[in-house]
């Protein structure tokens, strides 16, 4: 008999550059209480054992024993078409923010032959800008004046709207689209800004806001493999067209 295959064995928690190492083993140890089985670390150091699996218990520490290490985010990104960032922080370079439960809700329908990442930040500061230019939307929880929480709660609040969702929701999933990967994205931008830097429309002042916007609205379009191979392939030719053009003057 086939294994059932859950849509949550699409999702993996993916905690980036976490301080405690008590916190790894409560997130996987939540993790796998709501079905989700798959834990990604982003560290330029691996955390000791002991700690992650006495907080993680018996059940879960095949999440750590399993825990794949990543030095950079692009590195453990590259094979997710979906990427949602967690943040409390606010900014005027930062997503529409919107709860758990409504990001959930447009997440649904777009699990089905596409891997998630869902990023947790680090316990003092949360995401950056930086590693948010990679998610294609956000989610921010609701609370009281005081918007403090541990990261293996934050981490409990999005498994459980996660679970509850798909559980619930999973008569009603239906086949969505083969989104590109981080990886076939970056590839993309790094051509796209390379035409746009040619023609001027980026500059060293504005480049870092300018790129944003771009990645901002690329995300919107949640765009298949085939997009963003187009979007590169007109790059690469306008590109190879200018310095052919610059060549002969």
């Amino acid at each position: 008999m086939a294994e059932h295959i859950s849509p949550l064995d699409s999702i993996t928690i993916v905690l980036v550059r976490p301080r405690v190492a008590e916190n790894v083993g409560a997130a996987a140890r939540v993790a796998f209480n709501m079905g989700i089985n798959q834990l990604i670390l982003v560290s330029n150091s691996r955390p000791a054992r002991e700690p992650m699996a006495k907080m993680a218990t018996h059940k879960a520490a095949h999440l750590i024993d399993n825990l794949l290490t990543f030095p950079t985010l692009e590195e453990a990104l590259s094979e997710f078409s979906i990427v949602v960032g967690t943040t409390a922080r606010r900014g005027r370079h930062r997503f529409v923010q919107q709860t758990v439960r409504e990001m959930v809700d447009k997440l649904v329908g777009k699990i089905s032959n596409n891997k998630v990442a869902i990023l947790f930040g680090p316990e003092d500061a949360g995401l950056t800008n930086d590693d948010l230019k990679f998610c294609h939307m956000t989610s921010a929880i609701p609370t009281a004046d005081f918007s403090s929480l541990n990261l293996a709660q934050a981490v409990a609040i999005h498994c459980y709207e996660l679970h509850y969702a798909i559980i619930y929701a999973q008569k009603d999933l239906i086949p969505s689209p083969e989104f590109a990967t981080t990886f076939e994205l970056e590839s993309m931008y790094n051509h796209l800004e390379e035409s746009l830097t040619r023609i001027n429309f980026i500059d060293s002042i504005s480049h870092n806001h300018w790129m944003s916007n771009v990645r901002n609205l690329m995300g919107r379009l949640q765009l298949t493999a085939k997009d963003a191979n187009i979007v590169r392939g007109i790059c690469k030719k306008f590109n190879q067209y200018q310095q052919s053009k610059n060549c002969k003057l």
